[in-house]
Parts: structure tokens; sequence; C-alpha cells
């Protein structure tokens, strides 16, 4: 087996928080090898995270997420125009009104089931609602959406902008979610979760509009991933996708891994989760990855990760990290 070719990217969303929180959170967590990567490696400027992924598979930006994600979630978007409408929960903090992470609903079959058939009849002007997986919903759109929105991963904790959607039909969009609250505040389902002490569906969240591409550049061999967008993604461009090992393991060929395990906690502002999270991952897979690529395994290492606006691509190979001068930069000194 040629593990020796293999190329290795980790892609972290979640890591950046705000320079002073990062300096607060990590002055007294050991990470040696984040460090060194950071220290020794080749920094490249990178926008977004999203902009990395269109241009890696050849896809355009902005990426069509709708399609994209109902691909991987083994649906067919065809040649259809697509736009997520989430179901969320907006919370009512005392600085702002915030979306939580979808994630943490838990929606039942059924109970997705029994919300999506009760607000169909307000979108059916618009297009027929499909959701494969619960609490992803993708909406087949008549006509493209003339809208301007913020993608659901990059809001979740932070604050809702009133005047969103945006755009041409953007005032159309507001008054048909602000007709869709009622709706679901008084559905059987909600009432039945505030009995049990969950946290209720009460906001659709649209995200992600576009049409699926009619093809994708094979630029990674493998993906390992849970993330549906990704998977999305990889089915399009022929890529073999797996579930996200639980650990580095040399594999030959070129491997895309996402790690997603810091992301729910950086939208909770849960900074110790995400100190045992980084953690984990400095042990699961930056030291094993990266004392690898100091003996060629893989022959180069790719890191990329975002949070809060910020992002870092740094690329490292055996013969930059062997760079003695070059001196190791914590998380929070390192300037993208």
């Amino acid at each position: 087996m040629l593990t020796w070719l293999m190329h290795l990217t980790l892609l972290v969303p979640g890591l950046l928080w705000p320079r002073e929180i990062l300096r607060d959170t990590t002055f007294d967590l050991p990470l040696p090898a984040l460090s060194r990567l950071l220290g020794r490696g080749r920094r490249m400027p990178l926008a977004s995270a999203d902009a990395w992924l269109a241009d890696a598979f050849g896809s355009g930006a902005p990426l069509p997420a709708a399609a994209l994600r109902l691909l991987g979630d083994g649906g067919d978007p065809a040649g259809d125009d697509w736009l997520c409408i989430d179901p969320v929960h907006l919370r009512v903090k005392e600085w702002a009104v915030v979306p939580d992470d979808p994630a943490e609903l838990g929606l039942s079959i059924a109970e997705d089931a029994a919300l999506r058939d009760a607000v169909a009849p307000l979108f059916a002007p618009l297009g027929e609602i499909v959701a494969p997986t619960p609490g992803r919903w993708h909406l087949r759109l008549k006509q493209p959406a003339a809208i301007e929105t913020r993608p659901l991963p990059d809001a979740i904790g932070q604050a809702v902008e009133p005047a969103l959607p945006a755009g041409t039909q953007g005032a159309e969009w507001r008054h048909l979610l602000a007709e869709v609250q009622p709706l679901l505040h008084a559905h059987p389902v909600n009432l039945a979760r505030v009995k049990t002490g969950r946290a209720t569906i009460n906001h659709l969240w649209p995200w992600g509009g576009g049409r699926l591409p009619a093809s994708a550049q094979r630029n990674f061999d493998q993906l390992w991933t849970d993330d549906p967008l990704l998977k999305g993604l990889g089915t399009l461009a022929g890529s073999t996708v797996a579930p996200l090992p639980a650990h580095f393991a040399p594999t030959p060929g070129r491997v895309l891994a996402k790690l997603d395990q810091l992301s729910t906690s950086l939208a909770s502002f849960d900074a110790m989760a995400w100190r045992d999270a980084l953690a984990a991952l400095e042990g699961d897979w930056i030291a094993p990855a990266l004392a690898g690529a100091q003996h060629g395994v893989p022959r180069r290492l790719t890191f990329i990760a975002t949070g809060h606006g910020r992002a870092l691509h740094v690329t490292a190979t055996r013969t930059d990290l062997w760079r003695f001068w070059r001196q190791a930069v914590t998380l929070a000194e390192f300037e993208p």
C-alpha cells in the first residue's frame, strides 16, 4: 500500500474565536502539534472555507448548498432550483435574538413530517418541500428566489438581522416567514415539546439557493465527513465518501477530512467544551498527522480552519517541518 503518496487536508470549522477569547481560553492548553504546524507551515491567503471549497471542487461560488446537501442526503436535485428552509429555534437573549444549533432540536420523523405538512400550503405557490432527513428541509422552487440570505451554519449563535432575507423578493419572503411563525407556535408538535421541556421550532431559515452544478473536479480521492453538503460535493465529483474516522490513519491518495467537533461549542460560546474538543483533535488528528508528515506520510498536510469571520490556510511538507529556525506559534498569536 503506497501510503507515502497520501496528501491530507484537514478542514476545521469552529477553531477561530475572537483573538482575546482565544488568548484567555487556550493560555494553559498545551497544543504543541498545532503550534508547530502554524509556526513552520506555509501560510496562504483564504477568504472563507466556502470560497476554498468552491475553488477546490471547481463548482463556482457561492456554493448551491441546498442542491448539494439534498444530493448528500440521498435525494435527487435533478435540474431544479433549490433553497434550504430549515426549521430552527430562535432564542431571545439579553443582547439579541439568535438561532440555536438546529442539530440540537432532535426532530423525530413524525414531528418533522407533521410540521412540514402544516407549512406546505404556505409555500405551495413557490414550490414543494422535500426532506429526506428530519430537520433538513429543501424547497424545490418553481422560479429562482431573488433573495439574499446568510448561511445557517454561519448564523448559529449570532444576532438575527431583521432585514434578512434581503434582495428583490426580500420583503415578500419576510412576510411569508412572519405568517409561518404563529402557525408553528400553535402547532401540536410544539405544544407537546413545551410540555416535555424541549425547544420549539419557531422559525424557518432560508439559505443556500441554487441549482446543482453539472459536474465538480475530482481533486480528492476520498472525503471523510458527516456533513451532507460536503457529501454532495464528493458525490458530484466522483470521490469516495465515508464517515469521519475516530482518528488519523495513513491512507493512500488525496484525502479531505472535515473535523466538525468544535462547531457546536463555538456557536454556544461553551469555552470548556471547546477546549476539551480541541484537546481531543490535537491528540487524535493534528499530532499524529503532523508526526506522519515529518516522515513523509502524508507527503503534504494542509490545514484549513475558520470561525467568527476569520480563516487560516497552512500547508506543511516534511521539508517545512524540519525548519527548526521557525518558532512555534500559538493559536492566539497566529496571523492568517
